[in-house]
């Protein structure tokens, strides 16, 4: 069995990129520098197919979804901190 140089096989690895690739110019990036941008406020929701169909855009979603918050909100009974207080009285001893 023939034994490859290790020196031409690593030189052979190593220049594997194009000419037209300057590695000058490429050696100036910056790993995840959008990544901040990018994920910041942001929610992917995929809806069912029926729903798409009628939820044309991400506006009419949001209208909707609006429109049903407040319909929740006014129909949803008050906390019971903000009703009167009613006190037991107990009755008098004789």
């Amino acid at each position: 069995m023939k034994r490859l140089n290790t020196k031409k096989a690593s030189a052979r690895k190593a220049d594997d990129l194009r000419p037209e690739y300057d590695l000058t110019r490429l050696s100036s990036g910056i790993r995840g520098k959008y990544y901040g941008d990018a994920t910041a406020g942001t929610n992917l929701v995929l809806l069912e197919p029926e729903l798409a169909r009628v939820f044309k855009d991400s506006a009419s979603v949001n209208r909707a979804l609006r429109s049903l918050l407040s319909t929740a909100k006014s129909a949803a009974p008050r906390p019971a901190e903000s009703r009167p207080s009613e006190k037991k009285r107990t009755p008098a001893a004789k």
